[in-house]
């Protein structure tokens, strides 16, 4: 089995030792991606209170830290920063990293988050427009010599990105769960494709949308990679499994999750490679299980990554 396994990790209510801790575990273990998120709050919301650190910052800290692991956020908010500002940021953990940095940027969706950071709320259509002008100029700026551009929300004059990524092809990647606008950008700005929390066929559904659309724009479907993330709820052994629970994730996105003993994920995340996912990542949502963790490490890695 090919498909690569990584780590999604919401810098939410885990102290720094914690995710250090993850992130070191998951790095020396061989997986094949860490990723932060983007959020100013937790996620689901139930404490405005409960810690969550800055991705900008997080992802920083995580290239810091580790030494062979892929390095992203999965996703950055297009409306939370000048695209030239994320570029610059991005290209500096790039080079921090030695290369090892994937940038992911979606619309944004937590209206709590953007409304009381001071970002307002825009309707859906003019955060869809506002990412898609963030994508054509961070493109630009990765890529190009000299980046102009102007745009409805933003203005750029001549700007230069210097140094370059550390990794010439450093990958954007598109990130989200829509029907159509995801899927199109993905299409035609992305080199990666990730969506959150699936079932198999939401999965099927926005990959074939997202392929249609390459034809388009005269792209190989083929260039754009495949991920998922996925809840991690899977437990260290049956008899632990037949008492956890999801909590507020049960109902909505139960099927956009590791559930059950290490064999029950292996067969499920085998489910999601024979549906053409090439990446998958398990998503920790706290009190991380680390016994369920280390029995993921010594149980499942070695099935898709070798042992």
């Amino acid at each position: 089995m090919s498909i690569k396994i990584g780590i999604h990790t919401g810098p939410q209510d885990l102290s720094m030792d914690e995710l250090l801790r993850i992130w070191k575990l998951g790095d020396e273990a061989g997986f094949h991606w860490i990723s932060v998120w983007d959020h100013f709050y937790q996620n689901p919301l139930q404490s405005r209170e409960n810690p969550c650190f800055e991705g900008v910052a997080a992802m920083a800290a995580l290239a810091a830290a580790t030494k062979n692991v892929r390095v992203g956020c999965l996703v950055f908010c297009s409306s939370y920063r000048p695209p030239g500002l994320l570029v610059k940021s991005m290209v500096t953990i790039d080079h921090l990293s030695k290369g090892r940095v994937e940038l992911g940027i979606g619309a944004g969706w937590f209206e709590e988050e953007f409304r009381e950071f001071g970002y307002g709320f825009p309707p859906l259509g003019e955060r869809f427009e506002h990412l898609e002008e963030s994508l054509q100029i961070v493109r630009s700026l990765l890529r190009d010599p000299v980046t102009s551009f102007k745009g409805k929300y933003h203005q750029l004059d001549g700007a230069v990105c210097s140094p370059k990524p550390f990794n010439p092809k450093l990958r954007i990647w598109i990130g989200g769960r829509g029907e159509k606008r995801t899927p199109r950008l993905a299409a035609q700005y992305g080199d990666g494709f990730n969506i959150p929390y699936p079932s198999l066929e939401l999965f099927s559904d926005r990959v074939a949308t997202m392929e249609r659309y390459c034809g388009k724009f005269d792209r190989d479907p083929a260039e754009i990679e495949r991920s998922v993330n996925i809840i991690f709820a899977m437990s260290a052994n049956e008899a632990a499994a037949a008492s956890k629970e999801l909590g507020p994730f049960e109902a909505a996105l139960r099927e956009g999750a590791l559930v059950g003993a290490p064999a029950q994920a292996i067969d499920r995340i085998g489910e999601f490679e024979r549906a053409g996912a090439q990446g998958l990542n398990i998503a920790f949502r706290p009190p991380v299980d680390w016994e369920a963790f280390q029995a993921f490490i010594e149980e499942v890695l070695p099935v898709f990554h070798g042992s």
